[in-house]
């Protein structure tokens, strides 16, 4: 958690002068320099639970929040809550301005008054209460909701709480214009309750497993609040065009490593002890950044090795706009997209600024790796507008979309941080897997969904308008099967498929069994080692449990649902030395994978086939998704 702080700390330093430049308004506020609009106002809510004793013990919090009171732009609104089994508002809701500033400074001693229980419903509902338009709530907390033991079950009263906040309380804070963004910072935290906040009202949320994950969640969330145009930094370089009025270079790279070196387009070469006129260098152990005031025009060039999320902000009077971009996108749904160059100044756009201009859109994964594209074509002959379809997701987690516009004189970006939902998620309990329509618009009077478990159809009752339950039959802990789940939707007059990514039930069986083929082709299994410090005890003259590991295959294959029984039941007439053959390679093939292999199951569903280079997206909820 010191780690991690130092992250927040880092990361509102960038925010501080990228988004507020408090540091320069000044000085560009003579020199005509135009800033960008507003936004609606900030409220952060601070967990101070007795959990966050432990989680940070250097007590950094106090340090984040001396930064914090320079993160939102003059004459935007801004407020603080803090809480655990208690709330408190220590700097109500007001205009960010000098005074603002010293008296969040001054909270730093209330990040460790700690307290010992997690009322995160109290905390949203205080937070959302105070008066104001469009509002952004910022929730930081590591736990769960934890409420102080008041009579009856205390366990009822979580569970109560728990299902107030995401079906009443967080709908109702959507239509008033509430905006939640989440960051559990602790596995510990209750990541399905993060995510589904974010999603009830267009938010974003993030699971910061490390250092990195917490800065860049907190990049994310800013960029959503304050979004600002980009120029693409590919190779260590970067375009500058005359319409350009100051940069921001925000450069990542290894702790402690030397400082880069920044290249003018002259060839003219700056470091923290040589800069051009009216720019800054701030120096920190994970990044560097840059912001150079008038920049002279051309291709300028970083030498040093930069990490993934670096980026280049610009300001000019020339934008990139788009049409409004969801924070969530649903596996199986196209994305409509509309950009278009405008400016911000008594000027007008010129023709050559929007001729010859190639406009597409990326969905890329976190490593800047493309998951989909699609190009974006003039709405009409000498129209600055261009609109193209965004293809489908087909992977779920933490990602960006990315809006590029190249022209002969121009280059801008649009950056855009999403989550990425499966259409329908997943979860079982007990002998159940319970389905959960995640996308808006779909429910039980438009959706028709089937289940399979290894060739047999499991029937599938509609609990109310957005869940379904599947009964499951028994199946021993030691058999890991696939449940394949396919939806046929009526949306707008059409009707069509989608095909689900299929269930793992007990991914931590010994012997996990591929999808029964009614073709009659063999079945396919692996059967995993006992689990770790459990020990193999040899019998054999070979060191290997021949018999034992052929009863349980076939008592496995026995425990089969009907149909894929009698697929395999021609196995048993097979020879006992072919089982004892195929138990004895699959444990010597994978005793040498096992750690990793395990960890991996226990941690994912299971995941559609794909190709190896194809980049996963970050997940940030443990809860298993269709």
């Amino acid at each position: 958690m010191r780690v991690m702080f130092g992250a927040v700390l880092g990361c509102l330093l960038w925010s501080t002068t990228v988004f507020a430049q408090q540091a320069t308004e000044d000085v560009e506020a003579q020199q005509g320099i135009s800033q960008p609009a507003p936004a609606s106002d900030v409220r952060v809510i601070f967990d101070v639970s007795g959990s966050m004793r432990e989680n940070d013990p250097e007590r950094l919090s106090a340090s984040a929040l001396e930064l914090l009171a320079s993160l939102l732009p003059a004459d935007s609104r801004g407020g603080l809550w803090l809480f655990g089994e208690r709330v408190e508002n220590p700097l109500p809701v007001g205009p960010v301005d000098r005074r603002w500033r010293e008296r969040a400074r001054s909270l730093a001693p209330a990040l460790v008054d700690y307290q010992q229980y997690t009322d995160i419903e109290a905390a949203i509902r205080a937070a959302s209460e105070a008066p104001g338009g469009e509002r952004h709530l910022v929730l930081l907390t590591d736990g769960v909701i934890d409420l102080e033991p008041a009579g009856g079950s205390k366990s009822v009263r979580d569970a109560r709480s728990r299902r107030v906040l995401l079906e009443e309380l967080a709908p109702t804070l959507a239509d008033r214009g509430v905006t939640i963004h989440a960051i559990a910072f602790s596995p510990q935290a209750d990541l399905a309750l993060v995510e589904r906040l974010a999603q009830s009202s267009q938010g974003l949320a993030a699971l910061a497993q490390t250092p990195e994950d917490l800065l860049r969640g907190f990049i994310d969330i800013f960029e959503r609040i304050f979004p600002t145009d980009q120029v693409p930094l590919g190779d260590n370089r970067f375009p500058i065009d005359p319409e350009v009025e100051s940069f921001s270079a925000l450069l990542f790279h290894e702790p402690d490593a030397a400082p880069p070196v920044l290249v003018g387009p002259g060839g003219r070469r700056y470091t923290p002890k040589d800069l051009p006129a009216g720019a800054s260098w701030q120096r920190q152990p994970r990044f560097d950044l840059i912001t150079v005031p008038s920049p002279e025009e051309g291709e300028w060039r970083i030498e040093g090795e930069l990490e993934d999320d670096s980026r280049v902000s610009v300001i000019s009077p020339l934008v990139l706009k788009t049409s409004d971009l969801p924070a969530t996108l649903y596996q199986g749904f196209d994305l409509p997209v509309e950009a278009w160059l405008d400016r911000e100044d008594d000027a007008s756009l010129t023709s050559g600024q929007h001729q010859d201009m190639r406009v597409t859109v990326e969905l890329q994964a976190l490593d800047g790796s493309v998951l989909a594209e699609s190009p974006l074509t003039q709405t009409t002959s000498g129209n600055a507008r261009f609109s193209g379809v965004l293809p489908a997701p087909s992977l779920t987690g933490n990602a960006r979309l990315v809006i590029d516009a190249e022209g002969a004189s121009v280059h801008r970006q649009r950056v855009q941080a999403v989550n990425v939902l499966p259409a329908i998620s997943a979860r079982r309990e007990a002998g159940q897997v319970w389905l959960e329509a995640e996308h808006p618009a779909l429910n039980a009077s438009n959706t028709r969904l089937s289940a399979t478990l290894q060739g047999e159809s499991l029937p599938i009752e509609a609990f109310d308008e957005r869940r379904w339950r599947v009964t499951l039959p028994e199946l021993p802990a030691e058999l890991g099967v696939p449940l394949l789940l396919e939806a046929e939707i009526d949306l707008a007059g059409e009707s069509r498929a989608l095909h689900l990514p299929r269930l793992l039930l007990n991914p931590d069986g010994r012997i996990l069994l591929d999808e029964a083929r009614l073709d009659g082709a063999e079945l396919t299994s692996r059967d995993l080692p006992a689990t770790p410090g459990e020990a193999v005890t040899p019998t054999g003259s070979d060191g290997f449990d021949a018999d034992g590991a052929a009863d349980r295959v076939v008592g496995a294959i026995n425990a089969l649902p009907g149909k894929a029984r009698q697929l395999v039941r021609g196995l048993g007439d097979q020879p006992r030395s072919w089982l004892v053959g195929v138990a004895l390679g699959m444990a010597l093939a994978i005793l040498a994978l096992w750690g990793l292999r395990a960890r991996r199951l226990r941690q994912q569903p299971r995941q559609p086939s794909r190709q190896p280079s194809q980049p996963h997206p970050r997940r940030h909820s443990e809860e298993p998704h269709v």
